[in-house]
């Protein structure tokens, strides 16, 4: 339910995923305010949004104090790929911890309800098939990825300690590979590395033997069950899996993107990535029941809607020579 008093703060509204969000609250009648550093978000996710009296941004790093009055938050602030978390790692230990830490001060200040963008990773290599929100996880906690998957595992940890020091009213999504339009093209994801990749005419770098398996939901998707969370009653805390349970390995996607894309490009191995999950699946009977929420979109209906987003975004000459994507 939307709140026609109070705004709705998105933190990394400018991102991949923030900026889908912010784009289907303003169409449902919402007053959003957008708070972004642009370190991996852009301005230009948000053109649609550019003028539109019920959105405003601000430039604002969520690791210093704020103070917003808002009706509810939807904390989404954090670089979400390796690439983008390496590129930092302190920074991104960081933005998960103090991040969270002010999102849920200013939600307590206000009395706003604040929901908490958090991740597969927090299971990391896991041990369970599928995932269930009840796995604890098996995480490498000094690895290289341990600055976003313990960083995202301690804001859960502070987001419950909210709840029961000082009722705060949370929510907590633990959101799985999500692709789509507005994916940067320098990410490092599988799915933007392989499209662009493929429209480049690059080879198809596979980090590993391409077995490791992953499940992709279409952002589309994933932002209804963002949406649908929040209005969830107050005692339905999460968290929540969000994600889509049809599993297949990297292999077998990077063969898909040369099908859609029509590319010669070949698929050439490299050495695997340190702590990198060798299969990634949701349990979501969770979301199912508690939500009323499943993935809807066609793994190949929404890939080729994500090809179309990268093959307008390559025609641009600026663009495709800024891309660093392995070749």
């Amino acid at each position: 339910m939307i709140d026609r008093i109070r705004p709705i703060l998105v933190t990394g509204g400018a991102g991949f995923l923030g900026s889908h969000l912010c784009d289907r609250l303003i169409e449902a009648g919402a007053e959003v305010i957008c708070l972004d550093n642009l370190f991996t978000g852009s301005r230009a996710n948000l053109a649609g949004l550019e003028g539109n009296p019920h959105f405003r941004f601000v430039r604002h790093d969520v690791t210093e104090a704020y103070d917003v009055p808002v009706g509810r938050v939807f904390n989404l602030a954090c670089p979400a790929s390796p690439v983008h978390y390496w590129a930092d790692p302190v920074r991104t230990v960081m933005t998960s911890v103090a991040g969270a830490a002010n999102a849920l001060e200013v939600a307590r200040r206000y009395g706003a309800t604040v929901l908490q963008a958090s991740t597969s990773e927090v299971y990391g290599d896991p041990l369970v098939d599928p995932q269930p929100e009840s796995y604890w996880g098996n995480v490498n906690p000094i690895g290289r990825r341990a600055c976003y998957d313990e960083g995202k595992r301690c804001a859960e940890t502070l987001f419950f300690d909210y709840r029961r020091r000082f009722g705060s009213p949370i929510k907590v999504a633990r959101i799985f590979n999500t692709y789509g339009p507005r994916m940067h093209p320098n990410d490092g994801r599988v799915v933007s590395n392989f499209i662009v990749q493929a429209l480049l005419g690059r080879q198809l770098t596979v980090h590993g033997d391409g077995e490791q398996t992953r499940s992709f939901c279409y952002v589309d998707d994933l932002v209804d069950g963002l949406i649908r969370l929040m209005d969830s009653p107050n005692d339905v805390t999460g968290p929540i899996n969000l994600g889509n349970p049809h599993e297949m390995t990297v292999r077998e996607l990077a063969l898909l993107v040369l099908d859609l894309t029509g590319s010669k490009s070949r698929l050439v191995e490299r050495p695997g990535r340190d702590d990198d999950p060798q299969q990634r699946r949701p349990d979501i009977a969770k979301a199912r029941d508690v939500l009323g929420w499943h993935p809807r979109t066609d793994l190949r209906d929404g890939l080729a809607r994500t090809v179309e987003y990268f093959d307008r975004l390559l025609a641009d000459p600026a663009v495709r020579q800024s891309v660093t994507v392995e070749s």
